[in-house]
C-alpha cells in the first residue's frame, strides 16, 4: 500500500500532460500559420523585398559607331573595357583594406575613403573608369565587399595624331567633344539597353535574368578622307613645319569634281589616344577654324574678275614700271621693275602693281562682288564645328588703297578650305563645288562663279606660274603638268603688319590638262631666310601631290623640266 502511494506521488499531475500537449499544439499552429503567412499571405511582398535586395535593372551599354575612311579603313573604333565601381556602404565595412584598393587603382587612399563616406547613402559610385584588363583582374582578386566591374566602351583612334584634328575625340562617357565625333554625335551614338540581373550581397552580378531592352549600336560613318593620302599629307606638312621652324601649318586636298576632301592635315597636332596631350593650342583644326590674309593666291581671282568684265584678255599689256605704284599716299611695290607685261605675266611674276592696276580699273564693287561669289567671307557649309567664315568686308572698299591691296590678298582673310574650294572652281570649268567630309557617290552641288572660258584662261596662267620663270617652280611634279600660285603675306598684328612674321601659301591643281586634285598648303610664321610661299609651301605641294597622283593612278599628262632655283621674282610676292 505504501509502495503504491509512493508511485502515485511520483507521477506528474494529469494537467501537466494537458499543458504540454496544448503548448505543442499552439507552437505547431503558430508555425503553420507563419508558414501560411510567409508562403501565401505575404508571398508577393516578401518576394518583392527579396528582389529589391538582389535583383537589379542595369544598363547594357551599346558601342559607338565606327568612323572609317573612304576605303573602309578604321579611323575611330570603340573597344570594350571595364570600369571599377563600388557600393560605398558595403566597401566601408572593409575600410581597413582601402589602402590596398587605392594602390591597385593608383588613387590616394584618404581621398578615396572621404569620397566613399560622402556617398555612403548611394548604391553606385565609380572608382576608376576604363581600366586595363590586368588592373581589373587585380581589383577583383582583392575580394573586397561592394566592389565590382561594369563593362563600358572606350574610343580608340588607330591613326592617332594623323587624323586627330579632323576626327576629334570623345569624353569618358563616349560622347563626342570635338571634330567629326562632335558634328555627327547623334549619328554615331548608340542607345543602351536594359537588363535584369541578380547581384550578390556585395553588389556583384552573378546571373542575367532577362533582357528588357536590346542595346542599339551606333551607326558607322564613312568619311571622304583617304587614309593613305592623309598619312602622306601629314608627314610632309610636319616635316616642313619642323624644317622651317614654323609656328604651324595646314593642308587641304580636294577632289574638284565631287568636292570630297581627301586629306586634311594640321600642325601642331595631338594624340587623341593620350588624354594628357589634349592641350588647347594643339587641338585647333586650323584648316577650317582659323583664317589668314591669303596674299598673292588671290591674284588669279583679280584677273578672273577683269576677264569676266571684258576689260582685258590674257595678252593685254599692262605697264608695271617702274615697279612702284603710288596709291592714296602709299606705295605698292613689285620685287623688280617688270616694265610692260601681259596679264598672264602678272600671275606668273606675281606683280602687285599689275594686280592693283587691274583692280583700280574696274568698277568699285566688281572685285569685291566677285570674291564674294567665290565663297570668301562665308562658311563653306562643310558641317565642321567652329568652322570660320573668314572675313570679307560687308561693303565694297571705299578708297583706292583698299581696292588696290585687296587685289593681291590684303584686307580679307580666308581659311585653307575656302581657298581650296575657290581654286576648285578654276579646276572645274568655273563652277565651285560644295565641299564634303563625308564620302558621296552623288554629283556635287556646284555654283558657277565664272565662265568656262575665263576658268580656262586662268588655269593656263597658273600653269605658267608653276613653270620655269614663274614663282612656283618648286611645286612641279615630274611627268605631270602643274598649275598653281604662291603667296607670301605679312602677318597682321596690333592694327598693322609685322615686318618679320609671314604666312606662306601655295594653292594649285594637277594634272593641269584636266585637274583631278586641288590642294592648298599654308605655313604660319616660317622662320629663317626661307619664308616665301614658293620656297616653303610649294615643295610640300610637290611631294604630296606627286604621291597622291601616283596612289590614285592618275595618268601623267606631260614631262616637266627639272625644277631650278627659286627665281628672284618670287622674293617680293605679296609685299604691300
Amino acid at each position: 500500500m505504501n509502495q503504491r502511494n509512493a508511485r502515485a506521488k511520483e507521477q506528474p499531475p494529469y494537467w501537466r500532460y494537458v499543458a504540454v500537449l496544448v503548448a505543442f499544439a499552439l507552437l505547431t499552429g503558430a508555425l503553420a500559420w507563419r508558414a501560411v503567412d510567409l508562403q501565401v499571405v505575404r508571398n508577393d511582398f516578401l518576394q518583392h523585398q527579396g528582389d529589391a535586395r538582389h535583383l537589379r535593372v542595369v544598363s547594357d551599354p551599346a558601342h559607338r559607331g565606327m568612323i572609317t575612311d573612304r576605303n573602309g579603313e578604321p579611323l575611330a573604333i570603340s573597344t570594350p573595357v571595364h570600369s571599377v565601381w563600388a557600393h560605398p556602404g558595403n566597401l566601408l565595412e572593409a575600410h581597413e583594406r582601402l589602402p590596398e584598393l587605392a594602390r591597385v587603382l593608383d588613387l590616394d587612399a584618404p581621398a578615396l575613403a572621404d569620397r566613399l563616406r560622402q556617398r555612403r547613402d548611394r548604391e553606385f559610385v565609380y572608382l576608376r573608369r576604363h581600366v586595363r584588363p590586368e588592373r581589373a583582374d587585380a581589383v577583383m582578386a582583392l575580394g573586397l565587399p561592394g566592389v565590382a566591374l561594369q563593362r563600358e566602351y572606350q574610343r580608340f583612334y588607330p591613326a592617332g595624331e594623323v587624323t586627330a584634328h579632323l576626327i576629334g575625340f570623345t569624353d569618358v562617357d563616349d560622347i563626342g567633344l570635338a571634330g567629326i565625333e562632335l558634328a555627327y554625335d547623334s549619328w554615331l551614338q548608340g542607345e543602351s539597353g536594359r537588363k535584369r540581373v541578380v547581384q550578390d550581397r556585395h553588389g556583384r552580378i552573378i546571373d542575367d535574368v532577362e533582357q528588357l531592352q536590346e542595346p542599339r549600336p551606333g551607326r558607322d560613318l564613312t568619311l571622304s578622307i583617304d587614309r593613305r593620302l592623309q598619312y602622306l599629307a601629314y608627314r610632309e606638312l610636319k616635316a616642313a613645319v619642323n624644317a622651317h621652324g614654323a609656328r604651324g601649318g595646314a593642308l587641304v586636298l580636294m577632289d574638284p569634281d565631287t568636292g570630297e576632301i581627301l586629306a586634311l592635315a594640321n600642325q601642331p597636332a595631338f594624340n587623341p589616344n593620350d588624354r594628357s596631350s589634349l592641350h588647347a593650342a594643339n587641338r585647333r583644326n586650323a584648316a577650317l577654324v582659323d583664317a589668314w590674309e591669303p596674299g598673292s593666291t588671290i591674284k588669279p581671282f583679280t584677273v578672273a574678275a577683269a576677264l569676266e568684265a571684258g576689260m582685258v584678255t590674257p595678252d593685254t599689256m599692262i605697264d608695271t614700271g617702274p615697279g612702284v605704284l603710288r596709291v592714296g599716299g602709299h606705295r605698292v611695290r613689285d620685287a623688280h621693275d617688270y616694265g610692260r607685261i601681259d596679264v598672264s605675266t602678272v600671275i606668273s611674276k606675281s606683280s602687285n602693281v599689275g594686280a592693283a592696276k587691274l583692280a583700280l580699273a574696274m568698277d568699285e564693287e566688281r572685285l569685291w562682288r566677285f570674291l564674294g561669289r567665290a565663297g570668301f567671307g562665308q562658311r563653306t557649309g562643310v558641317g565642321f564645328p567652329g568652322e570660320a567664315g573668314g572675313r570679307l568686308a560687308d561693303m565694297p572698299p571705299d578708297n583706292e588703297l583698299e581696292r588696290a591691296t585687296l587685289a593681291f590678298g590684303y584686307g580679307l582673310s580666308v581659311t585653307p578650305l575656302q581657298l581650296t574650294r575657290a581654286y576648285a572652281a578654276i579646276a572645274g570649268d568655273g563652277t565651285m563645288p560644295a565641299p564634303s567630309l563625308i564620302r558621296t557617290d552623288a554629283p556635287a552641288e556646284r555654283e558657277r562663279i565664272m565662265s568656262e572660258a575665263t576658268a580656262d584662261d586662268v588655269l593656263a596662267m597658273l600653269e605658267q606660274a608653276a613653270s620655269p620663270g614663274g614663282t612656283a617652280v618648286r611645286a612641279q611634279v615630274p611627268a605631270y603638268r602643274i598649275a598653281g600660285k604662291t603667296g607670301t603675306v605679312h602677318k597682321s598684328v596690333n592694327g598693322g603688319y609685322a615686318e618679320d612674321r609671314y604666312v606662306a601659301w601655295f594653292a594649285g591643281m594637277a594634272p593641269a590638262s584636266d585637274p583631278e586634285l586641288v590642294m592648298t598648303v599654308m605655313l604660319d610664321e616660317p622662320s629663317g631666310d626661307a619664308y616665301y610661299g614658293g620656297q616653303v609651301a610649294a615643295p610640300v605641294f610637290s611631294e604630296v601631290m606627286g604621291g597622291a597622283l601616283r596612289l590614285l593612278n592618275v595618268p601623267p599628262d606631260g614631262l616637266q623640266r627639272p625644277s631650278g632655283p627659286e627665281p628672284l621674282t618670287a622674293m617680293g610676292e605679296g609685299q604691300p
